[in-house]
């Protein structure tokens, strides 16, 4: 096999895997030369995405926020659509009309952003997803007593949250909320002016000042 002299560009995989000397390994071997294009392709594709979502950089646990045990440390992730709607859903555990953007818990050594994208698989079934922006600072939202009083053994009197604009690249049949452990009861795009009026009352100055956060993206559509 010819190698590249300086300032040539390097083989691509294809290129290699039909070299002459290549294939008569390959054969020798046994190799399923199928299986093994597939698994450069996955292989490929999964160093192009990794390259694609931006680093953790500034999106640390500021110590301040790691010391407050009061809050619950999570994400929420703004999932925006083709169209500019934005994605929320019906909490399976109220009957009453409650929709809300995905949003969890940061586990055990995760960063806010391996959190969002992990929240997004779990809740949602897919995270065919850009990153696109995140929120300057960490938000916090307390519960009300009734919620309070049902969630008294998990010890914490509301969320400190990072927030994540996210753009997915799917398509609506992608998106399956009835997962594992579903969340959501139903779903559907809304426009980003419509979240306030959705979200349950505790909420709210959260969502606005989240929509104030990602107003940029939204080409003026949240005011």
């Amino acid at each position: 096999m010819a190698g590249k002299g300086p300032g040539e560009p390097e083989l691509s995989l294809h290129e290699m895997l039909d070299d002459p000397i290549v294939r008569l390994i390959m054969k020798a071997d046994n190799v399923d030369e199928q299986a093994l294009r597939m698994l450069f392709e996955q292989a490929a594709m999964g160093i192009r995405n990794a390259r694609a979502v931006p680093s953790d950089e500034g999106d640390h646990l500021p110590p301040s926020v790691q010391s407050n045990r009061r809050y619950r440390l999570g994400v929420g992730i703004m999932l925006m659509n083709r169209e500019g709607l934005i994605f929320v859903g019906q909490r399976i555990d109220r009957p009453e009309e409650a929709w809300q953007m995905p949003q969890g818990g940061i586990e055990e050594g995760e960063s806010p952003r391996q959190a969002a994208l992990r929240e997004l698989r779990e809740e949602l079934g897919t995270a065919q997803v850009d990153i696109v922006a995140s929120t300057q600072s960490w938000l916090q939202y307390d519960l009300p007593d009734d919620v309070m009083n049902r969630r008294a053994h998990e010890g914490w009197h509301g969320q400190m949250q990072k927030w994540f604009l996210m753009r997915f690249n799917g398509r609506d049949s992608d998106i399956d909320v009835g997962v594992k452990y579903p969340e959501f009861s139903a779903w559907k795009w809304v426009a980003p002016q419509e979240l306030v009026r959705l979200i349950v009352p505790f909420k709210r100055s959260l969502y606005v000042a989240v929509l104030k956060d990602f107003s940029d993206h939204f080409g003026g559509a949240s005011q």
